[in-house]
Protein backbone atom coordinates (compact mmCIF):
# COMPACT_ATOMS: atom_id res chain seq x y z
CA UNK A 1 0.00 0.00 0.00
CA UNK A 2 1.53 3.45 -1.07
CA UNK A 3 2.93 5.62 2.19
CA UNK A 4 1.01 8.46 1.46
CA UNK A 5 -1.95 8.70 -0.32
CA UNK A 6 -3.39 4.56 0.13
CA UNK A 7 -3.24 3.75 -3.24
CA UNK A 8 -1.16 0.33 -4.17
CA UNK A 9 -1.78 -3.05 -5.04
CA UNK A 10 -5.23 -3.97 -3.58
CA UNK A 11 -7.34 -6.04 -5.75
CA UNK A 12 -9.60 -3.99 -8.02
CA UNK A 13 -13.37 -5.93 -8.28
CA UNK A 14 -15.87 -5.07 -10.79
CA UNK A 15 -18.96 -6.89 -10.02
CA UNK A 16 -19.72 -10.10 -12.03
CA UNK A 17 -15.54 -10.21 -12.64
CA UNK A 18 -12.41 -8.63 -11.19
CA UNK A 19 -10.01 -6.69 -12.64
CA UNK A 20 -6.41 -5.58 -11.39
CA UNK A 21 -3.35 -4.29 -12.01
CA UNK A 22 0.15 -5.68 -12.59
CA UNK A 23 3.13 -4.04 -11.32
CA UNK A 24 6.98 -4.59 -11.47
CA UNK A 25 9.46 -3.65 -8.64
CA UNK A 26 12.20 -1.97 -8.14
CA UNK A 27 14.27 -5.17 -7.52
CA UNK A 28 13.08 -6.51 -10.82
CA UNK A 29 10.25 -9.05 -8.92
CA UNK A 30 6.73 -9.19 -10.61
CA UNK A 31 3.61 -8.64 -8.73
CA UNK A 32 0.57 -9.24 -10.93
CA UNK A 33 -3.02 -9.43 -10.84
CA UNK A 34 -4.68 -11.91 -13.39
CA UNK A 35 -8.14 -10.54 -15.11
CA UNK A 36 -11.41 -12.37 -14.78
CA UNK A 37 -13.47 -11.00 -17.03
CA UNK A 38 -16.50 -12.07 -18.80
CA UNK A 39 -16.70 -9.92 -21.95
CA UNK A 40 -14.48 -8.33 -23.87
CA UNK A 41 -12.84 -4.92 -23.48
CA UNK A 42 -11.21 -2.43 -25.95
CA UNK A 43 -8.54 -1.35 -24.07
CA UNK A 44 -5.02 -3.13 -24.00
CA UNK A 45 -2.52 -3.22 -21.38
CA UNK A 46 0.21 -3.66 -23.89
CA UNK A 47 2.26 -0.53 -22.54
CA UNK A 48 1.79 -0.90 -19.21
CA UNK A 49 4.64 0.98 -17.03
CA UNK A 50 6.92 -1.32 -15.46
CA UNK A 51 9.61 0.92 -13.86
CA UNK A 52 8.15 1.35 -11.03
CA UNK A 53 5.26 0.69 -8.55
CA UNK A 54 3.76 3.79 -7.58
CA UNK A 55 0.73 6.40 -7.88
CA UNK A 56 0.79 9.33 -9.45
CA UNK A 57 -1.31 12.64 -9.38
CA UNK A 58 -1.58 15.66 -11.39
CA UNK A 59 -2.67 18.80 -10.35
CA UNK A 60 -4.54 21.90 -12.10
CA UNK A 61 -1.96 24.27 -11.76
CA UNK A 62 0.45 22.22 -13.32
CA UNK A 63 2.50 20.90 -10.69
CA UNK A 64 3.06 17.27 -9.82
CA UNK A 65 2.43 14.72 -7.20
CA UNK A 66 3.93 11.44 -7.16
CA UNK A 67 3.97 8.32 -4.46
CA UNK A 68 6.31 5.62 -5.32
CA UNK A 69 7.12 2.07 -3.04
CA UNK A 70 11.02 1.79 -2.97
CA UNK A 71 11.41 -2.44 -2.59
CA UNK A 72 15.11 -2.47 -2.30
CA UNK A 73 15.50 -2.27 1.57
CA UNK A 74 16.29 1.47 1.01
CA UNK A 75 15.43 4.10 3.69
CA UNK A 76 17.40 7.40 3.23
CA UNK A 77 16.25 11.18 4.21
CA UNK A 78 16.49 13.98 1.65
CA UNK A 79 15.90 17.39 3.62
CA UNK A 80 17.00 19.55 0.77
CA UNK A 81 13.34 19.89 0.13
CA UNK A 82 12.24 20.95 3.33
CA UNK A 83 10.92 24.76 3.04
CA UNK A 84 9.79 26.52 5.81
CA UNK A 85 8.17 30.29 6.37
CA UNK A 86 7.29 30.92 2.78
CA UNK A 87 4.34 32.28 1.15
CA UNK A 88 1.71 29.54 -0.51
CA UNK A 89 -0.27 30.09 -3.56
CA UNK A 90 -3.06 30.86 -1.80
CA UNK A 91 -1.89 33.71 0.74
CA UNK A 92 -1.36 31.16 3.64
CA UNK A 93 2.40 31.41 5.30
CA UNK A 94 3.86 28.26 7.06
CA UNK A 95 5.74 29.26 10.41
CA UNK A 96 8.80 28.02 11.32
CA UNK A 97 8.38 24.49 12.66
CA UNK A 98 5.79 23.65 10.44
CA UNK A 99 6.48 20.73 7.74
CA UNK A 100 5.33 20.95 4.36
CA UNK A 101 6.60 17.90 2.06
CA UNK A 102 4.59 19.39 -0.53
CA UNK A 103 6.69 21.85 -1.57
CA UNK A 104 8.98 20.37 -4.23
CA UNK A 105 8.21 19.99 -7.79
CA UNK A 106 6.56 16.77 -7.07
CA UNK A 107 4.73 18.41 -4.42
CA UNK A 108 5.31 15.07 -2.15
CA UNK A 109 8.02 13.43 -0.24
CA UNK A 110 8.98 9.48 -0.45
CA UNK A 111 12.08 8.62 1.37
CA UNK A 112 14.69 7.49 -1.06
CA UNK A 113 13.11 9.10 -4.43
CA UNK A 114 14.33 12.21 -5.78
CA UNK A 115 11.49 14.78 -7.08
CA UNK A 116 12.67 15.11 -10.83
CA UNK A 117 12.26 10.55 -10.92
CA UNK A 118 8.74 11.47 -8.78
CA UNK A 119 7.54 14.01 -11.56
CA UNK A 120 8.39 11.44 -14.45
CA UNK A 121 6.57 8.75 -12.56
CA UNK A 122 3.66 10.46 -12.49
CA UNK A 123 3.73 11.55 -16.23
CA UNK A 124 3.86 8.16 -17.18
CA UNK A 125 1.17 6.92 -15.46
CA UNK A 126 -1.29 10.01 -16.01
CA UNK A 127 -0.13 9.61 -19.68
CA UNK A 128 -1.54 6.25 -19.56
CA UNK A 129 -4.93 7.06 -17.67
CA UNK A 130 -5.42 9.79 -20.04
CA UNK A 131 -5.43 7.60 -23.29
CA UNK A 132 -8.02 5.40 -21.69
CA UNK A 133 -10.21 8.65 -20.96
CA UNK A 134 -9.76 10.22 -23.89
CA UNK A 135 -11.11 6.79 -25.40
CA UNK A 136 -13.90 7.28 -23.10
CA UNK A 137 -14.52 10.46 -23.43
CA UNK A 138 -14.73 10.00 -27.40
CA UNK A 139 -17.56 7.23 -27.09
CA UNK A 140 -19.63 9.61 -24.46
CA UNK A 141 -19.74 12.28 -27.19
CA UNK A 142 -20.42 10.26 -30.26
CA UNK A 143 -23.52 8.59 -28.25
CA UNK A 144 -24.45 11.58 -26.57
CA UNK A 145 -23.82 10.35 -22.85
CA UNK A 146 -23.97 12.81 -20.48
CA UNK A 147 -21.17 12.04 -17.74
CA UNK A 148 -20.85 13.35 -14.36
CA UNK A 149 -17.49 12.22 -12.20
CA UNK A 150 -19.30 13.04 -8.30
CA UNK A 151 -16.31 13.50 -5.73
CA UNK A 152 -16.24 14.19 -2.33
CA UNK A 153 -14.52 12.94 1.02
CA UNK A 154 -16.57 10.45 2.48
CA UNK A 155 -20.20 11.28 4.50
CA UNK A 156 -20.89 14.18 2.36
CA UNK A 157 -24.01 12.71 1.15
CA UNK A 158 -23.55 11.78 -2.68
CA UNK A 159 -25.12 8.28 -2.34
CA UNK A 160 -28.38 9.98 -0.93
CA UNK A 161 -27.71 13.69 -3.44
CA UNK A 162 -27.90 10.46 -6.71
CA UNK A 163 -30.53 9.07 -5.00
CA UNK A 164 -32.73 11.61 -5.12
CA UNK A 165 -31.49 12.73 -8.68
CA UNK A 166 -32.19 9.92 -9.96
CA UNK A 167 -35.88 9.74 -8.91
CA UNK A 168 -36.37 13.33 -9.98
CA UNK A 169 -35.06 12.19 -13.77
CA UNK A 170 -35.84 8.68 -14.52
CA UNK A 171 -38.95 9.29 -15.79
CA UNK A 172 -37.85 11.29 -18.70
CA UNK A 173 -34.02 10.13 -18.60
CA UNK A 174 -32.54 6.74 -18.89
CA UNK A 175 -29.63 6.65 -16.30
CA UNK A 176 -26.69 4.36 -15.78
CA UNK A 177 -24.55 4.42 -12.40
CA UNK A 178 -20.49 3.54 -11.52
CA UNK A 179 -20.40 3.17 -7.82
CA UNK A 180 -16.32 3.18 -6.22
CA UNK A 181 -15.77 1.91 -3.28
CA UNK A 182 -12.86 0.53 -1.49
CA UNK A 183 -15.03 -2.26 -0.17
CA UNK A 184 -18.89 -3.75 -0.11
CA UNK A 185 -21.65 -3.30 -3.04
CA UNK A 186 -23.65 -1.26 -0.45
CA UNK A 187 -23.91 2.06 -2.56
CA UNK A 188 -25.09 -0.09 -5.98
CA UNK A 189 -27.46 -1.84 -4.24
CA UNK A 190 -28.89 1.66 -2.71
CA UNK A 191 -29.09 2.88 -6.40
CA UNK A 192 -30.64 -0.18 -7.69
CA UNK A 193 -33.59 0.40 -5.38
CA UNK A 194 -33.91 3.03 -7.51
CA UNK A 195 -34.60 0.95 -10.73
CA UNK A 196 -31.88 2.18 -11.91
CA UNK A 197 -28.86 -0.24 -12.95
CA UNK A 198 -26.04 0.32 -11.72
CA UNK A 199 -22.36 -1.44 -11.53
CA UNK A 200 -20.08 -1.41 -8.38
CA UNK A 201 -16.29 -1.36 -8.02
CA UNK A 202 -14.23 -2.09 -5.09
CA UNK A 203 -10.69 -0.58 -5.61
CA UNK A 204 -9.35 -2.54 -2.57
CA UNK A 205 -6.44 -0.83 -1.48
CA UNK A 206 -6.73 2.21 -4.48
CA UNK A 207 -8.20 5.47 -3.48
CA UNK A 208 -9.72 6.40 -6.41
CA UNK A 209 -11.27 5.20 -10.12
CA UNK A 210 -9.47 5.62 -12.76
CA UNK A 211 -10.13 5.90 -16.87
CA UNK A 212 -9.73 2.15 -16.79
CA UNK A 213 -11.94 0.76 -14.79
CA UNK A 214 -14.77 3.26 -15.66
CA UNK A 215 -14.61 1.87 -19.59
CA UNK A 216 -14.95 -1.95 -18.26
CA UNK A 217 -17.85 -0.42 -16.48
CA UNK A 218 -19.37 1.44 -19.72
CA UNK A 219 -19.10 -1.84 -21.51
CA UNK A 220 -20.88 -3.89 -18.59
CA UNK A 221 -23.33 -0.88 -18.21
CA UNK A 222 -24.20 0.01 -22.01
CA UNK A 223 -25.84 3.52 -20.96
CA UNK A 224 -28.09 4.75 -23.97
CA UNK A 225 -28.10 6.77 -26.69
CA UNK A 226 -28.36 10.38 -25.19
CA UNK A 227 -28.66 9.07 -21.64
CA UNK A 228 -26.76 10.08 -18.27
CA UNK A 229 -23.97 8.61 -16.52
CA UNK A 230 -23.10 9.01 -13.58
CA UNK A 231 -19.91 8.01 -11.45
CA UNK A 232 -19.66 7.97 -7.62
CA UNK A 233 -15.85 8.43 -7.31
CA UNK A 234 -14.66 6.79 -3.95
CA UNK A 235 -14.54 8.90 -1.44
CA UNK A 236 -11.18 11.64 -1.15
CA UNK A 237 -10.47 14.48 -1.94
CA UNK A 238 -7.53 14.04 -2.93
CA UNK A 239 -6.36 11.59 -5.40
CA UNK A 240 -9.44 11.87 -7.73
CA UNK A 241 -8.78 14.85 -8.60
CA UNK A 242 -6.01 13.73 -10.79
CA UNK A 243 -7.82 11.15 -12.86
CA UNK A 244 -9.56 12.37 -15.69
CA UNK A 245 -12.59 9.20 -16.18
CA UNK A 246 -13.80 10.88 -19.76
CA UNK A 247 -16.07 12.79 -18.16
CA UNK A 248 -18.04 16.26 -19.10
CA UNK A 249 -17.56 17.38 -15.39
CA UNK A 250 -16.13 16.94 -11.98
CA UNK A 251 -18.89 17.87 -9.52
CA UNK A 252 -17.25 18.45 -5.87
CA UNK A 253 -19.66 17.77 -3.21
CA UNK A 254 -18.84 19.37 0.51
CA UNK A 255 -21.49 19.29 3.33
CA UNK A 256 -22.08 22.01 5.52
CA UNK A 257 -21.39 19.60 7.90
CA UNK A 258 -17.43 20.18 6.93
CA UNK A 259 -15.41 23.09 7.58
CA UNK A 260 -15.38 26.16 5.09
CA UNK A 261 -12.01 26.08 5.01
CA UNK A 262 -12.05 22.51 3.15
CA UNK A 263 -11.40 24.11 -0.39
CA UNK A 264 -7.79 25.70 0.67
CA UNK A 265 -7.23 22.62 2.54
CA UNK A 266 -7.76 20.23 -0.79
CA UNK A 267 -7.38 23.37 -3.68
CA UNK A 268 -6.93 20.33 -6.44
CA UNK A 269 -9.97 19.00 -6.35
CA UNK A 270 -11.80 22.27 -5.96
CA UNK A 271 -9.25 23.77 -9.28
CA UNK A 272 -10.63 20.31 -11.37
CA UNK A 273 -14.22 20.92 -10.62
CA UNK A 274 -16.53 22.91 -13.04
CA UNK A 275 -19.28 22.14 -10.08
CA UNK A 276 -19.49 22.13 -6.36
CA UNK A 277 -22.85 21.22 -4.78
CA UNK A 278 -22.97 22.93 -1.02
CA UNK A 279 -24.81 19.73 0.38
CA UNK A 280 -26.98 19.44 3.55
CA UNK A 281 -28.13 23.01 3.59
CA UNK A 282 -30.95 22.26 5.65
CA UNK A 283 -28.86 21.84 8.35
CA UNK A 284 -27.56 25.01 8.25
CA UNK A 285 -29.93 26.83 11.17
CA UNK A 286 -28.13 23.85 13.66
CA UNK A 287 -24.68 24.45 12.48
CA UNK A 288 -21.96 27.07 12.86
CA UNK A 289 -21.44 26.92 9.21
CA UNK A 290 -20.46 29.91 6.89
CA UNK A 291 -22.01 29.11 3.34
CA UNK A 292 -21.03 32.25 2.11
CA UNK A 293 -17.22 31.62 3.21
CA UNK A 294 -17.60 28.39 1.64
CA UNK A 295 -18.50 29.39 -1.59
CA UNK A 296 -15.50 32.53 -1.23
CA UNK A 297 -13.35 29.80 -0.48
CA UNK A 298 -13.95 27.78 -3.16
CA UNK A 299 -13.76 30.52 -5.48
CA UNK A 300 -10.43 31.46 -4.10
CA UNK A 301 -9.41 27.98 -5.71
CA UNK A 302 -11.60 27.93 -9.30
CA UNK A 303 -13.46 31.66 -9.97
CA UNK A 304 -14.90 29.83 -12.55
CA UNK A 305 -16.59 27.37 -10.26
CA UNK A 306 -20.44 26.82 -10.61
CA UNK A 307 -22.21 26.32 -7.24
CA UNK A 308 -25.09 25.03 -6.28
CA UNK A 309 -26.63 25.21 -2.63
CA UNK A 310 -28.56 21.69 -2.03
CA UNK A 311 -30.15 19.90 0.43
CA UNK A 312 -31.10 16.28 -0.85
CA UNK A 313 -33.07 15.63 2.11
CA UNK A 314 -35.66 18.48 1.85
CA UNK A 315 -35.59 19.09 -1.82
CA UNK A 316 -33.83 22.71 -1.25
CA UNK A 317 -31.73 23.75 -4.31
CA UNK A 318 -32.73 20.86 -6.50
CA UNK A 319 -34.36 22.40 -9.07
CA UNK A 320 -31.39 24.18 -10.39
CA UNK A 321 -28.81 21.49 -10.02
CA UNK A 322 -31.59 19.02 -12.19
CA UNK A 323 -31.96 21.95 -14.40
CA UNK A 324 -27.98 22.23 -14.98
CA UNK A 325 -28.08 18.50 -15.93
CA UNK A 326 -31.05 18.38 -18.01
CA UNK A 327 -29.06 20.94 -19.65
CA UNK A 328 -26.12 19.10 -20.15
CA UNK A 329 -27.95 16.07 -21.56
CA UNK A 330 -29.47 18.56 -23.99
CA UNK A 331 -26.21 19.57 -25.03
CA UNK A 332 -24.67 16.46 -26.05
CA UNK A 333 -28.40 15.13 -27.10
CA UNK A 334 -27.48 17.48 -30.11
CA UNK A 335 -24.15 16.68 -30.50
CA UNK A 336 -25.41 13.03 -30.88
CA UNK A 337 -27.95 14.27 -33.41
CA UNK A 338 -25.33 16.44 -35.52
CA UNK A 339 -23.32 12.93 -35.26
CA UNK A 340 -26.51 11.52 -37.11
CA UNK A 341 -26.99 13.79 -39.69
CA UNK A 342 -23.34 13.68 -40.41
CA UNK A 343 -23.29 9.68 -41.05
CA UNK A 344 -26.23 10.02 -42.82
CA UNK A 345 -24.99 12.93 -45.23
CA UNK A 346 -21.88 10.19 -46.04
CA UNK A 347 -23.95 7.20 -46.36
CA UNK A 348 -25.64 9.64 -49.41
CA UNK A 349 -22.35 11.03 -50.20
CA UNK A 350 -21.59 6.68 -51.19
CA UNK A 351 -24.61 5.91 -52.30
CA UNK A 352 -24.05 9.04 -55.41
CA UNK A 353 -20.77 8.22 -56.12
CA UNK A 354 -21.58 4.25 -56.26
CA UNK A 355 -24.85 5.22 -58.41
CA UNK A 356 -22.73 6.74 -60.76
CA UNK A 357 -20.10 4.59 -61.18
Amino acid sequence: MCTVCGCGDGEVKIEGGAHAHRHVHADGTVHEHGHAHEYEHAHSHDGEIADAHGHAHTHADGTTHVHEHVHQGEHAHDHGQHHHGHDHAHGEAHHHGDLDYGSGPARAHVPGMSQARMVQIERDILSKNDGYATKNRAWFDEHGVFALNLVSSPGSGKTTLLVKTIEALQARLAIAVVEGDQQTANDAERIRATGAPALQINTGKGCHLDAHMVGHAMERLQPADGSLFLIENVGNLVCPAAFDLGEQHKVAILSVTEGEDKPLKYPDMFAAADVMLLNKCDLLPYLQFDADLAEANARRVNPKLTVFRVSATTGEGMADWLAWIDAGVATQRARLADNVAALKARIADLERQLAAK
